[in-house]
């Protein structure tokens, strides 16, 4: 059985706790309290392979809480970044954790990145709160095209099944990006071996 290990990150009133309750159970509960980290299991198949899917929903991070996010970021494989599209705040906010995830991850928010992406998914939840809207869509595509992440717009009060499929995006993403990973290590420790033999040969030819 896969491991695959998620965080979902945001600010107080995103409803990231609603998107995940929503995925875990198909229901929508409002309110939560988000004054301690939570940590929920699930076990799925996706493309024929069972995976246990672990994702950590610490307390609503503001900003400037870099100590905050320390713990999820050096844990998860992959993100979920949640911001409330009737708050611009939080949109600022989810801004500020993706460039603290790069960060983290020794990826400078402007630089250069690795050939295959941290698996991201930036969401603005609350979709059907758009007569309030703050945050238009294109913003958010826009947020997510600069980090190179999914974008997504939701909504967990009224729709299971985008939520679902936003999850299963991201799941297969972290999983191509893990095995991207292992065939690196597997590549650079095949070079390393084969430099070591060729040393090895090499000396002994030179010296016969």
């Amino acid at each position: 059985m896969n491991d695959i290990k998620l965080a979902l990150l945001g600010s107080e009133g995103a409803g990231k706790s609603a998107v995940l309750v929503r995925f875990l159970t198909k229901r929508f509960i409002g309110e939560y309290a988000s004054n301690a980290n939570s940590l929920y299991r699930k076990r799925l198949s996706i493309e024929g392979r069972l995976l246990h899917l672990e994702v950590f929903d610490p307390c609503s991070q503001s900003g400037e809480s870099r100590c905050i996010l320390e713990e999820p970021v050096e844990w998860a494989d992959g993100f979920i970044v949640v911001y409330n599209i009737s708050d611009r705040t939080s949109f600022l906010n989810a801004q500020n954790i993706l460039c603290q995830i790069k960060d983290a991850r020794g990826e400078s928010c402007k630089g250069e990145m690795d050939k295959m992406d941290i698996p991201i998914c930036l969401v603005g939840n609350k979709q059907d709160l758009c007569h309030a809207r703050q945050v238009f869509e294109e913003e958010g595509r826009a947020l997510a095209q600069e980090h190179r992440c999914h974008f997504q717009e939701v909504s967990a009060a009224e729709d299971y099944l985008e939520i679902s499929n936003l999850f299963t995006k991201l799941i297969r993403h972290v999983m191509d990006h893990l095995k991207y990973r292992a065939d690196r290590r597997r590549y650079s420790g095949s070079k390393s071996m084969a430099k070591l033999i060729n040393n090895v040969f090499g000396k002994r030819r030179k010296s016969v």
